[in-house]
């Protein structure tokens, strides 16, 4: 393991969810931090010691961005749930294409050591995912080649970018496979949340409205794993220590239906819900990271169940919800008063 604690480093996608909690991890760390986004965190301060807003498809904004830094963690990524990503496919093809291609050269051009490349379990083709009971995924499962969205063929793609920019120009390339990150102060809404948001805050409309019924897509029985942000940091930072270059699953293994996810964000919530199956987009039947790999590699593996996580991330987006709720009472409310006034 090497270290190098108080070395300059940049985070791309900081404004994001995994990328504004990895600016506040490795500042305890005591590393220096850029952070570089085309928007700011949407829900706290940064902990950056430089913010800066830049375009990451744009070449000029990439070279800023890398100037002066050792290590590049990069996180950026035009991204969302199932439902962005099965129809947005050229949005996401063209922006993360320009955004990896230029982060990457504008790296070597100026001389960082190290370079951190968040891939994704969307990397896997769609043929070994076809069943709920699905064998868990491991690493060398990605060819031959068939992802089932364009968002995994441009993961893929990268990931052979930074293998040759290792091979080519000896920069220390390391590649991490996400499997479904959540906690709090990620997106909840709008539909670019993942599961694990959609469903609090469906649960938490349903226990503040009484209307204590959901909807699900598809029969829910299809299957996910889902990882807690604090483990995701931990072994973002462990393989970035490391000496393993090749592609690296990170993950939980607790294999869990949509519909047990559903239940077990229900009963931290204190409720009983009433699923009702609706139409949508569903991803893969099923998906499981296979963590053999990293815990050879890492001597470690994500500790939290997703219950834990759960319990750690509901109560962040009910607040959410009851302010979001409380905000358009006291509209309605102003909205009202003032049409009162206009009639008398």
């Amino acid at each position: 393991m090497s270290t190098l604690e108080n070395s300059r480093v940049l985070v791309t996608g900081a404004g994001g969810f995994i990328g504004h909690h990895l600016v506040s991890f490795l500042k305890q760390k005591g590393y220096w931090v850029r952070g570089v986004d085309i928007k700011e965190p949407e829900y706290a301060p940064t902990d950056a010691d430089e913010f800066e807003l830049l375009d990451l498809r744009r070449w000029d904004s990439c070279l800023q961005a890398t100037r002066s830094i050792d290590e590049v963690y990069a996180l950026a990524a035009d991204m969302g749930g199932m439902g962005f990503i099965s129809a947005n496919h050229a949005q996401i093809l063209h922006n993360n294409s320009l955004i990896n291609i230029h982060t990457l050269e504008a790296a070597r051009v100026n001389g960082a050591k190290r370079y951190f490349y968040t891939s994704s379990a969307c990397v896997y083709p769609e043929y070994r995912q076809t069943d709920a009971h699905v064998t868990p995924l491991k690493e060398e499962d990605a060819y031959p080649a068939a992802p089932q969205d364009a968002y995994g063929w441009e993961k893929l793609v990268t990931e052979q970018l930074c293998a040759h920019y290792r091979n080519d120009y000896g920069i220390q390339t390391r590649t991490v496979r996400f499997h479904n990150i959540f906690g709090p102060l990620g997106t909840w809404d709008g539909g670019r949340e993942k599961a694990p948001a959609a469903m609090c805050r469906k649960v938490a409309q349903a226990k503040l409205s009484g209307n204590h019924e959901i909807e699900i897509w598809g029969d829910g029985e299809q299957t996910r794993s889902f990882c807690y942000i604090d483990d995701c940091l931990e072994g973002i930072y462990r393989l970035m220590r490391s000496d393993y270059a090749e592609p690296l699953n990170l993950g939980s293994d607790e294999l869990v239906t949509i519909n047990q996810l559903a239940d077990i964000v229900a009963e931290v919530a204190g409720i009983t819900i009433t699923r009702r199956h609706v139409s949508g987009p569903q991803g893969v039947r099923g998906r499981n990271s296979d963590n053999t790999r990293l815990r050879e590699v890492l001597k470690w593996e994500p500790a939290l169940t997703l219950k834990q996580g759960i319990a750690r991330t509901y109560p962040w987006i009910e607040e959410q919800v009851r302010e979001r709720e409380a905000l358009a009472y006291s509209k309605e409310v102003l909205i009202s008063d003032a049409s009162r006034i206009a009639t008398v």
